[in-house]
């Protein structure tokens, strides 16, 4: 399997660990002739054999089934669900909130410069890591329950990446316990906390 994207990016990232966290042996390179196959010319794109898929999400997910990695994605429709909606919030409502203050502040972009708009989605920011926080604190241990899940992937990815942005943020114990926790993963050392934010 190839997987088309540059390792930088957040969400190549995601496929990068899942790939790691099942066992997939890939070949990742920075650009291909499939990445035309995503209208929106984003990446990831993966090739699997005559198969091209693109959407990090529906990636990580297809690899899990695939792969029939069900420690990761379970089976039973609840505990399915749970992944799920923890996978869908963080491309929604997570990714949203972060988009203008990270930027602005780690990639230095001067079409965000807006101190008010900046302000704003830092306070969003933290206000959504406080969901985390506070589901964390239910779960006493990952964000969709005991055990480590396939929507740790990409919330361990924006935890990352919000525990990296220097900005005004507050304290939030269950959040810090749970980057611990990742980084005793080595596919999270490998693509998560690497230095990238």
């Amino acid at each position: 399997m190839r997987i088309l994207g540059k390792a930088t990016s957040i969400n190549v990232r995601k496929v990068l660990w899942a790939c790691e966290e099942i066992g997939i042996a890939y070949r990742r390179a920075d650009d291909g002739p499939e990445l035309a196959a995503n209208p929106n010319g984003l990446v990831p794109v993966i090739v699997d054999g005559d198969f091209v898929l693109w959407e990090s999400n529906t990636i990580i997910r297809y690899l899990a089934n695939k792969h029939a990695a069900e420690a990761l994605l379970p089976r039973d429709p609840r505990r399915r669900a749970e992944v799920d909606r923890w996978i869908d919030w963080q491309a929604t409502e997570f990714n949203t909130s972060w988009r203008y203050v990270f930027s602005a502040v780690v990639r230095r972009n001067p079409a965000f410069a807006d101190a008010a708009q900046i302000e704003s989605s830092r306070r969003e920011w933290n206000r959504m890591t406080g969901i985390v926080e506070a589901q964390l604190a239910t779960t006493g241990a990952y964000i969709a329950g005991c055990s480590f899940t396939l929507a740790d992937i990409p919330i361990g990815l924006s935890i990352n990446r919000w525990m990296l942005t220097p900005m005004d943020k507050p304290l939030l114990p269950s959040v810090e316990a749970y980057y611990e926790r990742l980084t005793l993963r080595p596919a999270f050392l490998n693509h998560g906390r690497n230095g990238v934010p």
